[in-house]
């Protein structure tokens, strides 16, 4: 007898409970085109432009990095778990992990990936600079001074 007919049958039938859903609710469900079907509903205000935004790539490579180090803690927490079981040549490959990940973190730390502000050296140079020039023009103005001799 072969080994695979149940996973045949599990999914012939996820098959025929999905056509069937799908069947029912086309029959049943209300087909209707009142003014309001189409539009966006926003607890109860009415929108005013498109919702249609364009974001920088940053907030995808922060997503991206988000999941990266987020399936990070799902192994190192599942590591620990099985810690007793694992012994040493698991506490190896989980520092081998993390040490990837570290090496990872700082590359993308030096490539600029993590910047997500202004740079904070540009601002103080544009601060002190901006500050140099208003003691250079006071100094100016309070240097001329007229003498008037009788």
């Amino acid at each position: 007898m072969n080994p695979t007919w149940p996973f045949l049958v599990f999914g012939a039938i996820v098959i025929v409970l999905v056509l069937a859903i799908l069947g029912l609710s086309y029959l049943l469900g209300q087909r209707h085109k009142d003014r309001a079907t189409g539009e966006a509903y926003e607890a109860g205000i009415l929108s005013t432009g498109s919702a249609r935004l364009r974001f920088p790539s940053q907030f995808y490579l922060v997503a991206m990095l988000f999941v990266i180090f987020d399936i990070e803690t799902v192994f190192v927490i599942s590591w620990a778990i099985a810690f007793g079981d694992l012994g040493w040549a698991g506490f190896i490959g989980v520092s081998v992990f993390i040490f990837i990940l570290l090496a990872v973190l700082i590359y993308e730390w030096r490539n600029g990936a993590l910047d997500f502000g202004p740079d904070g050296k540009k601002i103080l140079k544009a601060y002190w600079k901006m500050r140099k020039d208003k003691t250079v023009q006071s100094s100016k103005k309070t240097t001329r001074h007229e003498v008037v001799v009788n």
